[in-house]
């Protein structure tokens, strides 16, 4: 980008930026003719991607700032007033813990009742489901929630919902960003002004409440609670965020005994106890672990800054604590849910449940096993969403939905994963198998054992600045002009590239299939061992994944010896996703 080009940005910037302190970090940078920052930050606008707006705070159009905000509202609004027609609308706003979060929402409801779009604000910050679940309880034509989730303490990150309560898509999302390409002019109305004129309604209670209920609702076997509730010890970590509130009050009303990391219970956007406050990553449970171990936890569970993914690690039998995955833990919620239903005579006509393409197979043996459907979709909780909306369209029952990323989804009046409603389930989950003389560890292990031993690996690489994407195209390029033959030394029989829509088998490269998903930067390789591989551009984040699905059948489960078997079984999956970690590391270093 030539410097005139990078100057003449800042300077339209510092002409609509009405905040002092993003105004004052451009002034600064041009001050010291800093065009590697400043090139950083003009040289393309923030775009919606998977979850919305997500970027780093700070002064510039590729930031997450006062005018960015306000334009992307802007926008919305130009949208929804030439969309939705012959109604008095209305929007929901919530925001998290994260540094500006509090000021972001409130600009973002002043700007809606400037369009003359009732806003309904949370008087202080709640977890992203309390915001799906808002808008379905009041009707809302769309909302706003400001987080970042689980991104590092500099980030902020702007998700918009439609009138379902699900994340905007197609046609809405490419509907809204050519509005705010449009912008000319943003509508501002003081906060008096909006209080005064009933545009600006602040909630708490009237949404807490129901949403409390609604979690409660979810659970099969409330007589668990009662009869083993006094038993169990759960440690808690909101790491910082949004889900002590809620956590706290179900988990409690549930007869259950909980301690929350001190150290962690308060909001604070500086995440100071963490590097990455991600329940994804071990390192983020320390200190959760820590206390589990001292007070003999039965469960440690960890939800993220805006309390919409959940992370556990139960007893591993040797006097410490293992670590359940995305994919384990979904695997056992589909599980428990669809055994639930086939027990106590609930398993609806249609059931079905909803997974992501990158999210372990072992879910969709699982479902098939209580014959029930499994879905996928593309990566993201808007596509679940998405496919939820079709489901009661065509008379499928949704009864659970994930994706390996930690989300899940127990309900229906949440349109997008909910930790809280998640950790309730889990909580009777282990009380169900804890009657029944198993952990969740040992259930695991059976699943295991009756649809084969599956391993899942995640590889990511951070291609930052003006150059990370084209950087991550140009890997994405070079596999479409020359796609790999085998990875880790076993054969790739079937390509499915759902960018172009098409599917092929390596040995009929000139006979295609079409494929039934939107249209998306994603290229998946079948091996011939079963084992699927994906790569994709992370849609929030300037970073490439890879993700590997191994799995490995365990001969002869059902006689003598299966624990060997089973030891056996992980030990070939690893040596074989070593392999082809090995092959994808040649390509991105």
């Amino acid at each position: 980008m030539e410097k005139a080009d990078i100057l003449s940005r800042a300077r339209d910037y510092l002409a609509k930026e009405t905040d002092t302190a993003f105004k004052a970090e451009v002034e600064k940078l041009m001050a010291a003719d800093n065009l590697k920052e400043l090139e950083d930050r003009f040289y393309r606008d923030l775009e919606f991607g998977t979850g919305g707006l997500r970027g780093l705070i700070g002064g510039g159009y590729n930031r997450m700032n006062s005018y960015v905000v306000r334009r992307a509202t802007q926008g919305m609004c130009d949208y929804i007033n030439a969309t939705v027609q012959g109604k008095a609308l209305s929007a929901c706003v919530a925001y998290d813990s994260r540094h500006y979060s509090e000021t972001f929402a409130l600009d973002t409801a002043l700007i809606f009742a400037a369009n003359g779009i009732k806003a309904y604000l949370f008087s202080s910050l709640r977890p992203t489901p309390e915001l799906s679940y808002a808008i379905r309880r009041l009707n809302a034509d769309t909302g706003v929630v400001v987080t970042a989730s689980h991104n590092p303490p500099a980030y902020n990150g702007y998700k918009a919902y439609w009138n379902d309560g699900a994340q905007v898509i197609a046609p809405h999302d490419t509907g809204i960003i050519e509005r705010v390409g449009q912008v000319s002019a943003i509508k501002v109305m003081p906060q008096a002004e909006a209080l005064a004129k009933g545009l600006l309604v602040m909630i708490d209670k009237e949404i807490d409440e129901p949403y409390v209920q609604m979690v409660k609702n979810q659970l099969f076997r409330p007589e668990l609670f009662r009869r083993l509730a006094k038993d169990v010890k759960i440690v808690f970590t909101p790491l910082h965020g949004t889900g002590g509130m809620h956590f706290e009050r179900v988990m409690g009303d549930l007869g259950l005994s909980i301690t929350t990391v001190p150290e962690q219970r308060e909001p604070d956007g500086d995440f100071p106890t963490v590097g990455y406050p991600n329940p994804e990553e071990a390192a983020a449970l320390k200190l959760a672990l820590e206390l589990g171990r001292q007070v003999k936890a039965d469960v440690v569970m960890a939800t993220d800054p805006d309390a919409d993914r959940l992370g556990i690690a139960v007893p591993d039998g040797q006097g410490d604590f293992a670590l359940i995955t995305g994919n384990q833990l979904g695997s056992l919620h589909a599980d428990y849910i669809l055994l639930s239903r086939q027990e106590l005579g609930r398993m609806p006509k249609r059931p079905a449940t909803i997974r992501s393409i990158v999210t372990t197979e072992l879910q969709r043996r699982i479902a098939e096993g209580y014959g029930a459907e499994c879905q996928e979709c593309l990566t993201g909780f808007k596509w679940i969403a998405d496919l939820m909306r079709r489901f009661e369209e065509t008379g499928r029952d949704f009864v659970y939905g994930t994706e390996e990323s930690y989300g899940y989804l127990v309900e229906t009046e949440v349109r997008d994963k909910d930790g809280i409603s998640a950790a309730a389930m889990t909580a009777e989950m282990t009380l169900y198998w804890r009657s029944r003389g198993k952990s969740l560890l040992q259930r695991l292990d059976d699943l295991y054992l009756e649809h084969g031993y599956h391993q899942e690996v995640g590889i990511s690489k951070y291609f930052a600045g003006a150059s990370g994407m084209d950087i991550m195209q140009g890997i994405m390029a070079t596999y479409r002009k020359a796609q790999p033959k085998q990875l880790g030394g076993i054969a790739v029989q079937r390509i499915r590239d759902i960018k172009t829509g098409l599917t092929w088998e390596t040995a009929k490269p000139g006979t295609t299939a079409k494929v039934v998903l939107p249209a998306s930067d994603v290229i998946q390789w079948y091996l011939a061992d079963g084992t699927l591989v994906t790569v994709r551009p992370s849609g929030t984040e300037p970073k490439i994944k890879f993700y590997i699905l191994a799995c490995t059948a365990v001969v002869d489960s059902k006689l003598p010896g299966a624990a060997q078997r089973l030891a056996a079984a992980k030990a070939a999956s690893a040596v074989k996703v070593a392999a082809i970690e090995a092959d994808i590391r040649q390509v991105i270093g």
